[in-house]
């Protein structure tokens, strides 16, 4: 099958992830694994995984032929129908439909001019240098990530044509003069996108899966703990805010812009918004429905309104008011793409733990860390969390497939649950520095040509490090300061 001319089916992936399943499955179960169909429900899982690793064909058909083999093979229940109805679970899940929601929002940010508009007005207000253009990408990724939960609709939607625009127009090019500006601004354009993610629940659409699954366990609802979108903000804005301010600075020092004068492209941001006019009716609806879900967002212990429900009132706004499309919603591919991989996620990873795989792998991971103080095991456990991303080619995977492990094994050697899932959530977004291909803001960012992949790698490696020390460094002394630990 080819799309567009490129071919969307790969065989010889599959064989490969099909293979891999069907080993497991007919593996002996490890010893300590009592039910035999929590070992065939992680086989399923486990080629899921690899098939999103690999890409043998899009996610949405990798995760559903997953979910069908779930209830064909009765692994979730005690008869078809129950194992179908388990296997469907995950798309009524709160969370997939937030997700949903997310995309549907973006692209009305997008299609409104509104995110555009303040992206420029930044530019504009900044733009007098290269390092201020930097800034002025910080800025738009900060206040376009209280209202476009998605940091791809974002970043790639948004952000990246703009940053690409402003290159060119300062005569930086991918084949010709990259250095002068179009470098530098690609990575700090990637690079902040995923800071921007980090700093909010609705900065990237899985950011609500480790929300979600924390609010679930046992240790958080017999504390009252919860991760919501106010606590998550009060956690992350002091180290994001340094990261904010330093990282244009550590990328100035890595790929240093041969030009230093930009007033050409503060001029062409002049220009376009001149062009743009006066506000629209839709950017002014857009602009209002955003400011309404953020308020009912940070208001929720008042009003006790779930983070989905505020995200699908924001979608019906936008409907009953014209300012969005149905026709225009229903198009929106990576909406109903991401309902379905998500959706078959959720069932995947709810099933591993009802079935008992989580918890029986918390606890050979916990053996790999007793005797440790529970400091040193918990920041072990988030370095390996953190690098471990070199292997996955999405952040969602990612965090579907580790986080629920990582924090078990934290709690369970002692390290306090809201430090521990603060770490993981946080290095859950800021870990998509390290690769050309962890998330799609930087597949795009890598894609417009500006930066070899050998010197992404080598800047997304020190990146890392600057990371680690400022949201330890500056974040763990802010965290003792809330009374996280």
């Amino acid at each position: 099958m080819k799309e567009n001319g490129k071919t969307e089916i790969h065989p010889w992936r599959l064989v490969v992830c099909i293979v891999l399943g069907a080993t497991i499955w007919l593996s002996p179960s490890p010893e300590g694994l009592e039910d035999p169909k929590a070992w065939q429900c992680f086989a399923v899982f486990a080629a899921t995984i690899l098939a999103l690793l690999t890409k043998p064909m899009p996610m949405g058909p990798s995760v559903l032929l997953g979910v069908v083999v779930l209830a064909t093979g009765n692994v979730l229940g005690s008869d078809s129908k129950e194992s179908l109805k388990a296997a469907l679970s995950g798309y009524g899940d709160t969370t997939t439909w937030l997700v949903v929601a997310a995309f549907l929002l973006g692209s009305a940010m997008i299609r409104s001019g509104l995110g555009r508009r303040i992206a420029l007005g930044l530019a504009a207000l900044l733009g007098r240098t290269v390092l201020g253009l930097a800034y002025a990408i910080a800025g738009a990724e900060f206040i376009l990530a209280t209202m476009v939960p998605s940091n791809t609709a974002r970043g790639g939607g948004i952000m990246a044509p703009i940053v690409n625009s402003l290159s060119r127009t300062l005569g930086s090019r991918p084949d010709e003069k990259p250095k002068r500006a179009g470098e530098y601004l690609c990575l700090c354009g990637a690079h902040l996108n995923l800071v921007a993610a980090a700093t909010f629940l609705t900065g990237m659409a899985a950011n609500p899966l480790v929300s979600d699954f924390f609010s679930k366990t046992e240790t958080a609802q017999a504390n009252g703990l919860v991760f919501d979108w106010p606590t998550w903000l009060l956690g992350s804005i002091v180290p994001a805010f340094v990261s904010f301010l330093v990282l244009p600075l550590f990328l100035l020092k890595l790929a240093p812009p041969e030009l230093k004068n930009t007033e050409a492209a503060r001029n062409k941001a002049r220009d376009e918004l001149a062009e743009m006019g006066l506000w629209s009716r839709n950017e002014k609806i857009v602009l209002g429905v955003f400011v309404l879900m953020l308020g009912l967002w940070m208001s929720k212990p008042l009003h006790g309104l779930h983070t989905t429900t505020v995200a699908l009132m924001g979608v019906g706004v936008l409907i009953m008011t014209g300012a969005e499309k149905w026709k225009d919603m229903i198009g929106n591919k990576a909406a109903w793409d991401a309902l379905i991989w998500l959706g078959g996620l959720i069932s995947m990873a709810t099933a591993l733990k009802e079935l008992g795989f989580v918890g029986w792998f918390a606890n050979v991971m916990h053996t790999q860390v007793t005797g440790m103080d529970w400091l040193t095991a918990l920041l072990i456990l988030g370095l390996v969390y953190f690098y471990s991303m070199y292997g996955f080619s999405m952040l969602t995977g990612h965090i579907k497939a580790m986080v629920a492990v990582f924090f078990l094994v934290a709690v369970g050697a002692g390290a306090p649950p809201l430090l521990s899932i603060a770490i993981l959530a946080y290095f859950s977004n800021l870990c998509g520095c390290l690769t050309n291909y962890s998330t799609g803001p930087v597949v795009i960012y890598f894609g417009l040509g500006y930066v070899e992949a050998a010197r992404w790698f080598r800047i997304g490696f020190l990146v890392s490090l600057l990371h680690l020390a400022i949201w330890l460094g500056v974040g763990l002394p802010w965290w003792k300061f809330l009374g996280w630990w």
